[in-house]
């Protein structure tokens, strides 16, 4: 099973357009026992200013059904996806989160389209919206050799269709620039320190750290600290680390 991954790794590299991966997708699914795939980003595609990937075979009267619902917000299988960094079987989901009522109607619900169980990779980018690349039939996953090698395809299938997305100028911006002394002092900002105490840490002036503080807000695009935060650790500019390890 290994030695097709890697073949399709290879396949993979020559992919040029969606549609390309989308057929190599369908092959690679079916020999893994799967039926259906979805490779998508967590996003209302509905939404006027949407932008996401999305490339699948689910049924159509499925994707309908879930746009009209506007489940995209409360999928069980995307808020999975929040707590892992690898790939799951559907049926680990009461392990994962806990499941409501309307959770598992709607698991039920997609069961009736023949989507009764699956393996999802989930994919995390800094400043990006969380993606995934899902293998479902209607019986239960194939064996464990099987789900190793979707947590490959899966993987490398996402990675693609980013590719595929920047070469059409769809993808997210790159973050923006801030210097490491910006950067230094947002990672105080985000620990909950005023100009001031960013000051006496750092030893400069509060006009100082105020005026990092302000050339970093404009690189974001944002007027409050708070939203400053937010959008740094989003894109990757500060990290959860930094700012729970002070």
């Amino acid at each position: 099973m290994f030695d097709r991954i890697a073949a399709f790794v290879e396949e993979m590299r020559a992919v040029r357009t969606e549609a390309e991966l989308g057929a190599l997708l369908a092959q690679i699914t079916r020999e893994l026992g799967f039926v259906h795939f979805a490779l998508i980003q967590h996003v209302d595609m509905r939404h006027p200013l949407a932008k996401g990937m999305r490339l699948h075979n689910y049924p159509p009267e499925w994707e309908r059904h879930f746009d009209e619902q506007q489940l995209v917000r409360t999928d069980p299988v995307h808020r999975a996806c929040q707590v892992t960094a690898v790939g799951f079987a559907w049926s680990q989901l009461p392990t994962m989160i806990r499941l409501t009522s309307r959770d598992r109607r709607l698991l039920e619900t997609a069961a009736l389209y023949g989507l009764g169980d699956g393996y999802t990779v989930p994919a995390h980018v800094p400043g990006e919206v969380n993606g995934s690349c899902t293998f479902a039939a209607s019986r239960r996953p194939p064996l464990l050799e099987q789900l190793a090698a979707a947590q490959l395809v899966g993987a490398y299938a996402f990675e693609t269709a980013r590719i595929l997305a920047r070469a059409q100028d769809r993808a997210p911006e790159r973050p923006p620039h801030v210097s490491d002394r910006e950067r230094e002092c947002l990672i105080w900002v985000a620990r909950g320190k005023s100009d001031g105490d960013i000051a006496t840490i750092l030893g400069i002036s509060p006009e100082t750290v105020h005026q990092y503080v302000k050339q970093a807000r404009a690189s974001h695009d944002v007027v409050s600290r708070s939203q400053l935060v937010a959008h740094a650790l989003f894109n990757g500019t500060i990290t959860y680390q930094e700012v729970l390890s002070g």
